[in-house]
């Protein structure tokens, strides 16, 4: 089963705004924003509801990025990775 190595903390993303160029910071998965409870329902159920149509079969965790010096921000689609 493959997971997400930035929700797992096995790396760390580290991109650059094309705005302003600063540090985006990681603010985790865009699913945990839909309610209350989805950060506690599976994973791959959220997957077929996210609105992006290769997270279930592509295997990819989309994550949200916020730039805190002009509010940028944009959804990077992470590939999952198998544990070995």
């Amino acid at each position: 089963m493959p997971i997400c190595p930035i929700c797992n903390g096995f790396k760390t993303l580290h991109l650059k705004c094309p705005k302003c160029n600063s540090e985006l910071e990681e603010s985790g998965r865009i699913m945990d924003y839909y309610d209350d409870y989805s950060p506690y329902m599976m994973i791959d159920h959220l997957k077929l509801e996210d609105g992006y149509p290769t997270t279930y079969s592509n295997h990819e965790c989309p994550h949200f990025f916020y730039c805190p010096k002009c509010e940028f921000s944009d959804i990077e689609l992470i590939k999952e990775q198998d544990l070995v």
